[in-house]
């Protein structure tokens, strides 16, 4: 993801966070268009800047961060006049909040999701064809046109289009009241044609439809629908999709986006219910082949560099000394009786660019919608007479260029000494037709001679090693229970019949929720029904909370938490702070060093002595590996003080740490090392750090991976969470297959102490293709896996007492359990919770 960034207008804020899965631009290398892999990039994302512009960047994060203003509360100090919107205000919202649904949904949930007409355009006078009738400028002119700028602007349908003119801000656009057709809980598609015209400005700019929606306590939300990058030359088709959760008193669809000056040209707006997304079908692999590498020559044993090409004019040569043992992430998916490696390993030479190293085409061996693992070892040294060692550390990274896109394959940190690293990573390819997929290792700067060694690129068996963590998890996550009768004569113990059923899992496995969710009562069914924890998706930080100094709204918070409290359900709390300055409201990041930390112990005060004893954890400072605001203002001791002035402030709260990519290989910024020297390093000052976060937003992922990470980190001896999963495929057996990876990795870790998902229904979530329940109520593949794997982590066990001792045994999952105890004089009911321990659970029951 490229970096994310945060705007805010004088009251209503947006945030785009762009999601980042690999290096940023500094630190990837690109092959140049003469050598294969012409015309090579990076996979394009969108960004939004200040001025409403989109650019394509670099991924590298990916938390779900779903920014829908709710403020304008007549009780509180925010407010927006009814006049319209200013700057940076649109907020993307293909992406929206919601959550429920009952264990086994209707087709689609919602008293106000049926009718005859729910498929018809819902904008009146859509083309243009009654003038300007039911249409208006937001601030601006409206004016019809069958054509413009002398006749070079024509119509592409239809005989009218309609432009906005004379706008003097980006919110500026055409509007329609849509208020009378809209209905709740109801999914729309949007589908426009646009394009931009100005006679001084550049030739292209963002176009946005936005919606506009004041509910009947007079709260206001801005839902960015969709985005197009519209030029002046050609009509370009914007889509988007949206969802209310609830029934607003008034919606306005506009649209805004350019700069001032440049006119937004509409020639027609479609606004209906969406058509259902088919249910994907389960990928058909015929002989995937696992654990059989797809590299061509990958030990060199006969000495050459068969199958595998410079990338570059670099030089390619064979050598022998590098480790005979497979590197341990690739021994976790291979086993361990895996035949040795050779210990000959490839030199690369002469390299005058960061991305030359070796390389193959492997486009024939790929399988579609097929999990690769990425194992190799991985050196670095300095050219030159004497091999001296490289002074400074150099990344070291295995790619491939998919179409002429790049794809990360696995990233390391190369050190400065004579050691072998291990490099893994993942990829799926999901998308055809493939016409060229070529893998290279690249990175090292020019100059720097690279050594790969035992380069493997496998599918992986994921159903091994379900059945492996199964057991992991009935190990570390049941207990051997004893009920002992009493009470009755001991003969008539004999033939009791005892049936026991789990009720719930004390496992936490919780979920994002954001206040207008819980505006919707299908979502709310499927959480409170599914989930026993919960994180706010925005509403607790700061910058939602202190948009502008001195302006607090806390209302959002406060409601979210009593909802949870009526429903039982323990609450994290993100965040305290945020690291990453692209994430500091403007009025933060304007303040001097005084007046900064003067803000921060405000924030710490008001924050927390306002929850005292309602939220079990907090995120202090979120996301300390990928930014460093306050640190580097309030200097190297501020991140610790904040973890020791929270503490003080509520000491019953158990304190985190949060970042992304630490368990995916993906990240060299955050690999499992570094999160663990961060971790120590507070520790070492004094910070009561309670618990090490992994936020979880992951491609592709590999069980031994994501365990090895787990492992670096379980080291210092703290609970780890997954604290914002979330996982994306287009193909919904594929999501669930990925979906089931993390949860049994988690479920069968000792270290790790309970899972958030990061939402779960369709336009709330911030990443696309990661919902498990679609936005009408109804339970994807995904989320049926979801439901079967907690119906699994519940135990039963039924039987009759066969002993004078009146002891029935029985292992389960810990939990709430009903016991159930039939003799031939009574029936005895019984509400039982089974913890942690190691030494037999005695439960005494008295009949």
């Amino acid at each position: 993801m490229s970096h994310g960034r945060v705007f805010f207008g004088r009251v209503f804020m947006w945030c785009a966070v762009d999601f980042f899965f690999g290096l940023d631009e500094h630190s990837i290398a690109k092959p140049p268009p003469d050598v294969p892999g012409n015309g090579w990039t990076m996979p394009p994302l969108r960004t939004v800047t200040e001025a409403g512009e989109t650019a394509t960047g670099q991924p590298n994060r990916a938390e779900t961060d779903i920014f829908q203003v709710r403020v304008s509360d007549p009780l509180k100090e925010l407010t927006v006049p009814s006049s319209g919107r200013r700057p940076g205000d649109w907020m993307d919202n293909s992406k929206l909040e919601n959550v429920n649904t009952p264990e086994v949904p209707p087709k689609r949930f919602g008293d106000d999701a049926s009718d005859e007409d729910d498929d018809q355009n819902i904008i009146i006078n859509p083309n243009f064809e009654d003038g300007t009738n039911k249409w208006s400028g937001r601030g601006c002119k409206i004016i019809l046109h069958d054509s413009m700028n002398g006749g070079k602007i024509l119509p592409k349908t239809g005989k009218y289009f309609a432009s906005a003119s004379e706008r003097t801000q980006t919110w500026n656009g055409i509007q329609q009241d849509i208020t009378a057709n809209i209905k709740r809980k109801l999914a729309y598609q949007v589908t426009s044609l646009v394009r931009i015209f100005s006679k001084n400005t550049s030739s292209s700019a963002d176009v946005r439809v936005t919606l506009y929606v004041q509910m009947p306590d007079l709260r206001e939300q801005y839902i960015g629908v969709a985005s197009v990058q519209a030029t002046d030359k050609n009509w370009v088709e914007l889509e988007g999709k949206f969802l209310l959760n609830s029934s607003p008193s008034k919606v306005i669809v506009y649209f805004e986006g350019p700069p001032p000056g440049v006119d937004i040209l509409v020639n027609y707006l479609v606004v209906k219910h969406a058509e259902k997304t088919p249910p994907s079908s389960p990928p058909s692999i015929e002989d995937p082949q696992f654990g059989v590498n797809i590299i061509e020559n990958s030990e060199l044993t006969d000495g050459t560099t068969n199958g595998w090409f410079p990338l570059g004019n670099c030089t390619l040569t064979v050598q022998a000394g590098s480790p005979h043992t497979l590197p341990p992430m690739a021994r976790g998916s291979l086993g361990p009786h895996h035949a040795a490696l050779s210990g000959h390993y490839i030199l690369v030479t002469n390299r005058s660019q960061n991305w030359m190293g070796p390389a193959q085409m492997i486009t024939e061996r790929l399988k579609l919608l097929l999990t690769y693992q990425v194992s190799a070892w991985v050196r670095v040294r300095a050219a030159g007479a004497g091999g001296t060692v490289v002074g400074a550390v150099q990344n070291v990274n295995v790619a491939l260029s998919v179409d002429g896109q790049w794809v990360n394959g696995g990233q390391v940190e190369a050190s400065d000494d004579e050691r072998w690293h291990e490099i893994g990573g993942s990829f799926r390819i999901e998308k055809e037709p493939v016409s060229s997929v070529m893998v290279y290792v690249q990175g090292p700067a020019p100059g720097v001679d690279l050594m790969v060694a035992g380069l493997q690129i496998f599918p992986v068996d994921r159903c091994k090693r379900f059945r492996y963590l199964q057991m992991q998890a009935d190990q570390i996550r049941k207990r051997d229970v004893v009920l002992k009768l009493s009470g009755l004569d001991p003969t008539t113990f004999l033939g009791a019949v005892v049936m026991v059923k789990q009720t719930e899992n004390s496992f936490p496995i919780g979920s994002c929720i954001n206040r207008t969710t819980l505006d919707n009562e299908d979502f709310v069914d499927f959480y409170v029904n599914n989930f026993n924890w919960a994180v706010f998706g925005n509403e607790l930080k700061w910058f939602w909370t202190e948009p502008q100094q001195g302006a607090f709204n806390y209302r959002d918070a406060d409601e979210m938490l009593d909802f949870c409290k009526t429903h039982s359900k323990e609450v994290r709390g993100h965040c305290i702070f945020w690291e990453v300055e692209s994430n500091v409201q403007p009025w933060v990041q304007a303040l001097n060093r005084t007046d900064l930390s003067k803000a921060v112990q405000s924030r710490l005060s008001g924050l927390l002595g306002r929850y005292k004893g309602k939220f079990r954890h907090y995120d202090v400072n979120n996301e300390m590996l990928h930014g460093s605001f306050f640190q580097d203002r309030l200097g190297k001791g501020a991140r610790a003080a904040m973890f020791k002035t929270a503490h003080q402030l509520d000491p019953a709260a158990v304190l985190f740490v949060n970042d992304y990519h630490v368990e995916d290989g993906d990240d060299t910024r955050s690999s499992p090392e570094k999160y663990a020297d961060l971790v120590a390093g507070l520790l070492d000052q004094g910070a009561p750090v309670g618990g090490i976060g992994i936020q979880g937003h992951i491609d592709s992922p590999v069980g031994p991976i994501v365990c090895s990470a787990l492992d670096k980190l379980a080291i210092l001896g703290l609970p780890i969470w997954l604290t914002e999963l979330d996982v994306s495929s287009s193909n919904e057996f594929v999501r669930a297959d990925d979906l089931e990876v993390m949860l049994r990795e988690a479920f069968g870790h000792p270290a790790v102490e309970g899972v958030m998902l990061w939402g779960f229904w369709e336009l709330f979530m911030s990443r696309e293709n990661a919902h498990l329940v679609d936005a009408e109520g109804e339970v994807n593949e995904a989320g049926q896996r979801f439901l079967e794997l907690k119906r699994e982590w519940l135990s039963k066990a039924c039987g009759v007492v066969d002993d004078e001792e009146g002891e029935f045994r029985f292992r389960g999952f810990h939990g709430t359990y009903e016991v159930e105890i039939v003799t031939p004089c009574k029936k005895v009911c019984k509400t039982i919770v089974v913890e942690k321990g190691e030494l037999p659970l005695i439960v005494p029951i008295d009949l």
